[in-house]
C-alpha cells in the first residue's frame, strides 16, 4: 500500500458538493482506502483569473494501484461528475482530481507528473495538503511548510473550522 494525496476543485454546479461527492468516489476506489481529508477551501482561480472561485480540498488515499491505473480511475470520477476535458488550460470545471504526490515516486511521463509540476506554486493545494500532513516531504520538492511558507496564501482561505477525519 502507497500513501498518495489527492488535490479536489471544482468552480462550477454547486462546488461544495462536487468536492464533497469527489471526496466519497475517492472512499470507494478499488483497492484503496480513504485515510484523511482536509477541510474545505475558498481559492482564488489559478492560471486564468476570468473565472469563479474554486472550492479545494486534499485527501490522503492509501492505494495499491499504480500511478497509471490511479490516474485513469480519477479521470473516469472526474466523467461521472459531468467534466469534459478540451483543450482549456486552468479554466472553469466541474470536478479535478489530481495526483499531488504518490509516495516518493518522481515520474515524468506523458499525462502523468509526479509530484504534481505545479504543486509548489499552489496555494490551493499546498493549504489543505499542509494540513493533513504538515510534516510531508515532497519528493524533489522539499518540506510542505516550507513550501507553503514561499507563495501567497491570501488567496486560499478555509471554508471550515475544523478537520474532517475520513470515515
Amino acid at each position: 500500500m502507497e500513501n498518495v494525496y489527492i488535490g479536489l476543485g471544482s468552480n462550477l454546479a454547486d462546488p461544495r458538493r462536487q468536492v464533497e461527492s469527489g471526496l466519497r468516489a475517492l472512499a470507494a476506489l478499488p483497492q484503496s482506502r480513504l485515510l484523511r481529508r482536509s477541510r474545505l477551501y475558498r481559492s482564488a482561480p489559478w492560471g486564468r483569473l476570468d473565472q469563479p472561485e474554486f472550492v479545494n480540498a486534499v485527501a490522503l488515499i492509501e492505494t495499491t494501484l499504480p500511478p497509471r491505473a490511479l490516474l485513469e480511475e480519477l479521470l473516469a470520477i472526474e466523467r461521472r461528475a459531468g467534466r469534459e476535458r478540451d483543450a482549456t488550460r486552468w479554466g472553469p470545471r466541474v470536478l479535478d482530481l489530481d495526483i499531488l504526490v504518490y509516495a516518493d515516486q518522481i515520474l515524468d511521463e506523458p499525462g502523468l507528473h509526479l509530484p504534481h509540476p505545479h504543486l509548489y506554486q499552489r496555494a490551493f493545494a499546498l493549504a489543505p495538503l499542509t494540513e493533513i500532513a504538515p510534516t510531508l516531504l515532497v519528493p524533489g520538492l522539499g518540506q510542505i511548510g516550507i513550501l507553503l511558507a514561499q507563495i501567497d496564501t491570501t488567496v486560499c482561505q478555509p471554508l471550515e473550522s475544523a478537520v474532517t477525519a475520513a470515515e
